[in-house]
């Protein structure tokens, strides 16, 4: 401890005493800190990896009640929890594992130059090595291995977040509600569809028989399922494969334009040509639904149709191909 005068007023107090921690002098103390230290270290793991599986499992709609918080994304509540674990972990994993086990002797050094000399480069190296040596990190294996492995799982989180800049491979584009024996349900009586109640030259917009409006997923199944109803004379259909679809002169194709997925309602009821609002493609639907003017790629997915015993129309089968602009590269 300097003493003051004048030059320097103020006395250097000095240091105190160092005092041992329980660690320091009883090596049973040190391994139980060491475990800790791993616990929280592989409860990182653990969360990290949950916070995968949430992602991957929980629907994006899924509520769940939370007392406190009332209703909430079961997604971003279980995401949020996991997250925060695995961070938390590691960094009270790393401050337990600094205040227990690593060096806490107080080091005094005099400041120095910011151009370091030589000796002094020489010096922060020597200190590095040092400091690494007593960090125990070559010697607590444990602490050091599953330290690794939380550092090493918690950017997966990040990784996982990159399946939202696109869709997974599934098929779920390619198929809709309908199916063998679906009846043809009118979209705005709600009622199912006999072929005697589909003039010649009328236009119907029918949906799967079971879709409900107030239903939850009822847009996502509607944007695929949607559905237009005309009847023509059997001699003016031009498509063999249309024709053997149709009953008694009844087409049924996709309502969705495969331009950008606009919803065609405009009929032409003598040339039976269906045009799409919003950019103008024109459809033929005595000719396979084909594009005869417009962006459109292709044609219109048709339906193949039929009816049941009690004379109702039913669909014999789902659309060959996706709806919508994208054709068979979606899903």
């Amino acid at each position: 401890m300097d003493v003051a005068d004048e030059k320097h007023p103020f006395a250097d107090p000095g240091l105190p005493p160092h005092e041992h921690r329980i660690q320091d002098i009883d090596e049973r103390a040190a391994r139980r800190s060491e475990r800790t230290v791993a616990l929280l270290f592989t409860v990182s793991m653990l969360a990290t990896i949950g916070f995968i599986a949430s992602y991957v499992a929980i629907p994006v709609d899924k509520n769940v009640y939370i007392w406190t918080l009332g209703h909430i994304s079961a997604l971003n509540f279980a995401l949020g929890v996991t997250l925060g674990i695995a961070l938390f972990c590691i960094g009270a994993g790393a401050v337990h594992w600094a205040r227990t086990l690593m060096s806490d002797v107080e080091v005094a050094d005099e400041r120095h130059p910011i151009e370091a000399a030589p000796e002094v480069r020489a010096k922060v190296l020597a200190d590095f090595k040092q400091g690494a040596e007593e960090s125990q990190l070559g010697r607590r294996k444990l602490i050091r291995n599953t330290m690794f492995g939380a550092l090493a799982l918690v950017p997966l989180s990040g990784v996982v977040l990159l399946r939202d800049l696109g869709p997974l491979p599934e098929t779920k584009l390619r198929h809709t509600l309908w199916k063998k024996g679906t009846l043809l349900v009118n979209q705005n009586t709600d009622e199912p569809l006999r072929a005697s109640d589909i003039a010649v030259g009328s236009l119907t917009f029918c949906k799967p028989e079971g879709l409900d409006e107030h239903d939850h997923g009822f847009q996502n199944e509607i944007a695929k399922a949607a559905l237009m109803i005309i009847r023509l004379h059997p001699e003016d259909i031009k498509d063999k494969q249309e024709l053997e679809w149709s009953h008694e002169g009844i087409v049924a194709y996709s309502k969705i334009c495969t331009h950008v997925g606009c919803p065609i309602s405009l009929y032409e009821q003598q040339t039976h040509h269906v045009l799409c609002p919003c950019h103008q493609s024109t459809f033929d639907l005595s000719d396979g639904g084909r594009v005869i003017f417009g962006p459109a790629g292709h044609a219109l997915p048709q339906l193949r149709i039929g009816v049941n015993d009690e004379g109702y129309l039913e669909a014999l089968g789902d659309f060959e191909e996706p709806v919508g602009p994208a054709f068979w590269e979606r899903g």
